[in-house]
């Protein structure tokens, strides 16, 4: 089968794998209908993150049930399935508690660049649709396997809700689903920091009432003048570098919430900066497989429709193209196609 390989800096390519097996009873076997890039994919073709050896890539998916281990009882063949790019038996009592991606159990879920994807704790970690979809809502049902699941744990970890005024640091895929998920939640004012009139445009579609252009301190500023001098109620910080997540705290009025969902490079938090801001944070790898079986069903209702984040559709061996087209800006995210 096809599988996308990243060799090392900005060098991928789509080989022939091995096609995945079934190694544990509780295991599924997808044929995987779309798969995407994610924002987080780029740490690693850029350098910043180390490739000591080819590493398959993709942790975002949508497919079809092949095959199941003789544990799995509730996922069967032929099933139309949306999972989490962390696996989870979604039993034990942090899973419980809503924090599937740090079940006592977790697996990462990767490969899934590919034709076909192994995913562990099938049961746990797959959710699977009634009927199958119609084609034109699977890249929305894509997006919710990641970048809106994300996107809504930073919002909800931020408490964005009706009165509330909401700010979002970064205009990424999750950053502009983030100002989605606010406007589900019934924030009165979402304000979309973003410095790209595209993704300004589709912000303001998904519900953003400002725009702020400026970064920084001068972003913070911006978003203290909107605010009467006293910042937002709840922030989102959708990047996960240093800048943003201060931007994201000078954004933060005292006693308001701060949702981070950024995968951090070299953060360090100023210890006494924080003490006086007293304000709220809540943030890391989002528990997706909280917000599936919810997200999906707006998505299959046709409420919400994220699959916008998608502004450039691949075959699964122009893989590489994906990879530039999002590091230079060129589509907010890139969707492939076995």
């Amino acid at each position: 089968m096809l599988g996308t390989l990243l060799y090392g800096e900005r060098d991928v390519r789509v080989e022939d794998v091995p096609r995945p097996a079934l190694q544990e009873p509780t295991d599924a076997i997808l044929r995987v209908v779309a798969g995407c890039v994610c924002g987080s994919d780029l740490w690693p073709y850029r350098g910043i993150d180390p490739v000591r050896r080819p590493r398959p890539m993709g942790h975002e998916y949508v497919g079809i049930v092949e095959e199941t281990g003789a544990a799995v009882s509730l996922i069967r063949p032929g099933q139309f399935v949306v999972g989490s790019f962390f696996a989870s038996d979604n039993t034990c009592e942090i899973c419980a508690a809503g924090y599937q991606s740090r079940c006592v159990h977790a697996v990462g879920v990767g490969g899934a660049q590919a034709e076909y994807l192994r995913v562990p704790l099938a049961d746990g970690t797959l959710v699977a649709t009634a009927d199958p979809p119609d084609a034109d809502v699977i890249p929305s049902l894509l997006a919710a396997s990641d970048v809106l699941g994300t996107g809504w744990f930073g919002a909800a970890a931020a408490e964005a809700g009706p009165g509330k005024t909401v700010a979002v640091v970064g205009d990424g895929a999750v950053g502009l689903l983030a100002v989605l998920a606010a406007r589900q939640m019934g924030a009165e004012r979402i304000i979309a920091m973003s410095g790209h009139a595209d993704r300004q445009e589709l912000a303001r579609e998904f519900g953003a009432t400002d725009i702020v252009q400026e970064r920084g301190d001068d972003g913070v500023a911006a978003v203290r003048e909107l605010t009467g001098g006293l910042g937002a109620h709840s922030v989102v910080e959708a990047v996960g570098t240093q800048a943003s997540m201060l931007q994201g705290i000078g954004c933060t009025r005292p006693g308001g919430h701060m949702g981070y969902v950024g995968v951090p490079h070299g953060v360090q938090l100023p210890g006494e900066q924080l003490f006086f801001a007293e304000i709220h944070l809540l943030g890391g790898p989002a528990p997706v497989r909280r917000f599936l079986p919810e997200l999906m069903g707006l998505i299959l209702q046709r409420k919400i429709n994220p699959g916008k984040v998608f502004t450039l559709e691949l075959p699964l061996g122009e893989a590489a193209e994906g990879y530039r087209a999002m590091d230079e800006r060129r589509t907010i995210k890139a969707l492939l196609r076995p």
